[in-house]
């Protein structure tokens, strides 16, 4: 559920998690566009320390964390190098406890899959602004997370493009009022690819997006529709409409980052330029528009905006996802958890595309259900799922 629950009386201070991704590397260019409203208290990464070092050399954080806990040495002695005075900290607890810092106001929430949940629930915990990248926290656990997000006054601002778009259209609307959310979609790059040519892509295949500059597993997921699948169960509890009254729609340019249809049938929609930095910013300055040197949509020079049926036939990962938000309880966790396993194991050759889909379906047949699970229940039943999905692979 997103909130309104918004200050901008002084400089935010950001924790970015997962800094060294694309989300995270395109937050800091709105730090260093705006040093009077922004600043860094936090860096977080999994693994890429001389990017890290390079990151904290610039904006001098208090705290500097890697969640892999081995390169901590590593770290310690390059930071030492640049004679960075700040705190150096290491693994998934230190990244859970450096988000309830009382200095922090704003966590962005860019780590990639399951293990950005449990830094979330913290930052929810704490009260902190959540600006949320990371899909697979309300594909997990989003009952969860909107509870908690209510409990604790923790306005919860999306990153996505699309849920940017879908907020953006919503802002001054009574949410009763929605009909229908239409999501769109470039389609990725096999959008024209028949079954028969799916059958022998490559991982390098996928890679090559059409519009968008994203890290590899969410590329991956975008070619595999998956992607959209979790910004389905995403829109779901971000905007509380049924998943019956979001609608995907392919949308090869990628200039209507989605759109809002109304009960008298008005349809309103955020248009622009596909570069990620717009919607940060928005969830950064909400409720202020900042002026930006953005690359701008040029209408003159579009000759079409399209709009297409997604295929669930070539694109079925799609179709899971509509159907383990339906089938609720900790399903969605089972579709995650086994979407990452064989995520990478496309990447890394040991799966096929089409494959992934089948692997997914058969791990959510295979998995127990739990109707109403606890955050317990949601770290067990990943770890089931996980399994599951490996020894299909094996």
């Amino acid at each position: 559920m997103v909130s309104n629950e918004l200050t901008n009386e002084r400089v935010k201070e950001l924790a970015i998690l997962g800094s060294t991704g694309s989300i995270g590397t395109q937050t800091l260019d709105i730090v260093r566009a705006y040093p009077d409203r922004y600043s860094v208290y936090a860096l977080c990464a999994h693994r890429s320390i001389d990017k890290l070092v390079e990151q904290a050399k610039e904006f001098k954080p208090e705290v500097v964390c890697i969640a892999d806990e081995s390169l901590y040495g590593a770290l310690s002695d390059q930071l030492s190098a640049i004679s960075y005075q700040g705190k150096v900290w290491a693994g998934a607890d230190s990244i859970a406890e450096v988000v309830t810092m009382p200095s922090v106001d704003v966590v962005v929430a860019a780590m990639v899959g399951y293990a950005g949940l449990r830094p979330t629930i913290e930052a929810i915990k704490a009260g902190k602004t959540i600006a949320l990248a990371n899909k697979e926290t309300l594909v997990v656990a989003g009952e969860i997370i909107c509870d908690l997000a209510l409990q604790h006054h923790a306005p919860i601002l999306p990153v996505d493009s699309e849920h940017s778009a879908i907020f953006q259209s919503l802002v001054g609307e009574d949410r009763s009022e929605i009909e229908k959310i239409l999501l769109t979609a470039s389609g990725g790059p096999f959008r024209t690819f028949s079954l028969e040519q799916m059958k022998t892509v490559t991982a390098a295949d996928a890679l090559k997006h059409p519009n968008w500059e994203m890290g590899a597993k969410i590329t991956i997921d975008s070619a595999s529709m998956m992607n959209k699948g979790f910004e389905v169960i995403e829109a779901k509890w971000l905007f509380g409409v049924p998943v019956e009254k979001i609608q995907v729609l392919v949308h090869p340019q990628s200039i209507v980052h989605s759109a809002v249809q109304f009960t008298d049938g008005a349809i309103k929609a955020q248009l622009g330029a596909p570069d990620m930095r717009l919607p940060i910013q928005y969830a950064l300055s909400f409720p202020e528009r900042l002026a930006s040197d953005f690359p701008r949509a040029d209408l003159f020079a579009l000759k079409d905006l399209t709009f297409e049926q997604p295929d669930l036939n070539r694109f079925p990962n799609l179709g899971l996802a509509y159907e383990a938000m339906r089938r609720g309880g900790n399903i969605p966790c089972v579709l995650n958890a086994a979407n990452e396993v064989v995520n990478l194991a496309f990447r890394e050759g040991r799966c096929g595309f089409l494959q992934m889909s089948d692997v997914i379906a058969q791990t959510m047949v295979k998995a127990a259900f739990i109707a109403k699970p606890t955050y317990e229940d949601y770290v067990a039943t990943d770890t089931a799922a996980r399994r599951l999905a490996e020894q299909q692979l094996s």
